[in-house]
């Protein structure tokens, strides 16, 4: 397993990490994502650690807690071989303060968070999503009393747009408070708007992607062709309202280019997909989910190879759209001699 700086930080993780939503199984989006419980999810994580994975995300409202407390069970006695990641921010009761990132909230969460996963400690804390309602003087200054008081050891932002991650660091930097290191964010070769203002903040700041959904929400699994149905079984199913949206030409392009570069490497197309996504810049950690056995070891196999220039190129051209306004024409150098370039 290859380990990699997280960010600016001097946390190393390791090229893939494994996130745990499919543990627990309640409530109508996390029953199709799948239903792990202790004794199955104990077996994962004895797979990822021989695999040296030892970098495990899950959130406080995945399940309603359950991923937590499954995952704790399952890292019992191990706490000193693992990474503990996990999320707060988003609702999780129905208590008016029972959301987002006040004091009240986070020091709230955190307390939750680690007593359901048995540890004193957690070793990157992400908030889910950023909360225009709450200071970001507030939020930055608990986080860091959390910090200083050795509940987290490093923090990070998921779902920011690129001027709250801005405006976040600039705050951390004027306060002189702990700065957030990792940027947890969606990324795909059919979904690369991360590239368009993520990416090149996170190059400038030092953010280190944790990558989520890296499959696409399931669309990249091998399973989904063109001018076939939704094979049975499939997550889709019961989940494609909750994913990002993608343009079905688009994704049957993508898929195309995925299997002829698969059938070269003698990978799968899941493998090849994740392979792409670990070479691209500010990429410190790609989480690869499973329900059984059988899909995480094929999720493994993506580590230790690598695709030819070639064809990372065939697979850029396939998934490739026209960046937005203002990133386009200025991205193609258009109009300005010093206009950055694609990342």
């Amino acid at each position: 397993m290859e380990y990699r700086f997280l960010g600016a930080s001097g946390l190393k993780v390791p090229a893939l990490g494994f996130g745990v939503g499919t543990f627990g199984g309640k409530g109508p989006l996390f029953s199709a994502w799948g239903n792990t419980d202790a004794a199955g999810a104990t077996r994962l994580i004895d797979i990822c650690l021989d695999a040296g994975v030892n970098f495990f995300d899950t959130a406080d409202v995945y399940s309603d807690g359950a991923s937590e407390s499954i995952l704790g069970a399952a890292i019992k006695g191990r706490r000193n071989r693992v990474l503990l990641s996990t999320k707060t921010g988003l609702r999780v009761g129905d208590d008016p303060n029972a959301v987002g990132a006040s004091r009240f909230h986070l020091v709230r969460a955190v307390e939750d968070a680690l007593r359901r996963l048995g540890t004193d400690y957690i070793d990157l804390l992400q908030l889910h999503a950023f909360d225009a309602r709450t200071p970001v003087e507030e939020t930055l200054s608990t986080l860091d009393g959390l910090v200083r008081a050795g509940k987290i050891r490093y923090l990070g932002a998921s779902n920011f747009s690129g001027w709250q991650l801005m405006k976040s660091l600039a705050a951390a930097d004027r306060l002189g408070t702990s700065r957030y290191v990792a940027n947890q964010a969606y990324y795909s070769l059919i979904g690369r708007d991360y590239e368009w203002e993520l990416m090149p903040l996170g190059i400038d700041q030092g953010l280190g992607a944790v990558v989520w959904s890296p499959l696409g929400w399931g669309r990249l699994t091998g399973r989904i062709r063109r001018g076939q149905p939704l094979p049975e079984g499939s997550r889709l199913h019961d989940t494609a309202g909750f994913a990002p949206p993608v343009d079905e030409e688009r994704l049957y392009r993508v898929v195309d280019a995925l299997d002829a570069v698969a059938e070269e490497c003698g990978r799968t197309v899941p493998q090849v997909a994740l392979n792409w996504l670990l070479r691209r810049p500010t990429v410190a950690t790609v989480l690869v989910g499973a329900r059984n056995e059988a899909q995480l070891r094929q999720n493994l196999g993506a580590v230790g190879w690598e695709l030819t220039p070639e064809q990372v190129a065939r697979l850029d051209a396939a998934s490739t759209v026209t960046p937005p306004y203002p990133y386009y024409p200025y991205w193609n150098g258009q109009f300005a001699e010093r206009s950055p370039a694609p990342v």
